[in-house]
């Protein structure tokens, strides 16, 4: 055939689509393969070889310090040992020259749960909080002098679910701020305590609340004319020292 008869295409020198046939998937097959094999030649390589050695699991031996061990706490020092003792003995003592508060120290110097949910304004609310809050018990004290009268308790609680001693100081200073005519300053070394007094047309009261570890305390002074802001502070101040 003339070159001038053949397809313009054909005839510039441009190739046609290539027709699709077994080449390609032979040389798939092959790459398969290779690689097939490359692996299984890994995994006998890598089965010939020896395991390697774990490390240790155990700890290298520690030197034992020479030395003579520190003593014990003493029972003073020790605040497990005074807290879960007889928690009375961490009561202020009365001052020299005031009277007993008979309505503030108790059954010899104790409150039981009973006896100190009736001094609420809703018994049945405070027994069943004291319940939950896992009361265990209260060492209470108190004088009077002159007009004034003084109240402190310690409420101790077992704590096992929850810190129920924070919560009840914290409980405490949310109701104080809401009386009318309240001054509040804190009490130095308790980090949150609070001493509230109280000038209104109720009277004159004054209350001081702050916690450490399991023991919630409360401070109350009731007096016929205005309490003085740090007769209560020094007051929280002293007995929680002896915390």
């Amino acid at each position: 055939m003339d070159v001038s008869e053949r397809p313009e295409s054909e005839a510039d020198g441009e190739a046609g689509p290539r027709p699709r046939g077994r080449t390609g998937l032979l040389l798939g097959c092959a790459v398969g393969l290779g690689l097939v094999a490359g692996i299984c030649a890994g995994c006998l390589v890598q089965a010939g070889r020896a395991p390697d050695k774990l490390p240790s699991l155990s700890q290298p031996v520690l030197a034992q310090s020479r030395g003579k061990a520190p003593e014990p706490l003493s029972a003073a020092r020790d605040r497990k040992v005074k807290v879960n003792g007889d928690l009375r003995g961490l009561l202020l003592r009365r001052p020299t020259g005031t009277l007993d508060n008979a309505a503030a120290t108790g059954d010899d110097g104790w409150n039981s749960l009973g006896d100190y949910a009736e001094d609420s304004t809703k018994p049945k609310v405070m027994f069943h909080d004291m319940i939950h809050d896992q009361f265990r018990r209260a060492a209470v004290t108190g004088w009077l002098q002159g007009e004034r009268s003084v109240a402190i308790r310690l409420v101790q609680f077992r704590q096992e679910n929850n810190k129920s001693a924070a919560d009840a100081a914290e409980e405490a200073r949310h109701w104080a701020v809401t009386v009318d005519g309240t001054r509040s300053l804190p009490v130095p070394g308790t980090g949150d305590g609070v001493a509230y007094v109280h000038d209104g047309p109720a009277g004159h009261w004054a209350e001081a609340h702050a916690w450490r570890g399991d023991i919630a305390m409360e401070i109350w002074i009731y007096d016929t004319k205005p309490i003085p802001p740090t007769v209560i502070r020094d007051l929280a101040e002293r007995q929680m020292e002896r915390l």
